[in-house]
């Protein structure tokens, strides 16, 4: 029994529809309650967690950066720690020097 023209179109419409994605975005508020620029949820925007570039890092401050930036994960990485090469689109990397300063907001 074969679908025929009409099912195997309904068939590539539907596989084509199931690869649509709809972006979330959302307000992010600052400490003051304002609001800033939309990020993607889930999608790391490294432009908005440059606030962090000078600060002490800490959990906290990570944790910030991380909701500010709309990432799903983040990360502080010293000069000398060993990381994977992969890239992931919804981690912050927060790179730090010897004395633990923020000196680079990155995604991937």
């Amino acid at each position: 029994m074969g679908l025929g023209k009409s099912g195997l179109a309904f068939l590539a419409a539907a596989a084509l529809s199931a690869c649509a994605t709809s972006e979330h975005k959302a307000p992010q508020a600052d400490a003051t309650g304002a609001t800033g620029p939309s990020v993607e949820m889930g999608r790391c925007s490294s432009q908005a967690a440059q606030f962090a570039v000078g600060q002490q890092a800490s959990q906290a401050l990570l944790e910030q950066a991380r909701v500010k930036s709309g990432s799903l994960m983040a990360r502080v990485l010293g000069p000398r720690d060993a990381v994977t090469m992969d890239y992931r689109s919804e981690r912050l990397n927060l790179n730090a020097d010897e004395t633990g300063k923020i000196v680079r907001a990155t995604c991937g």
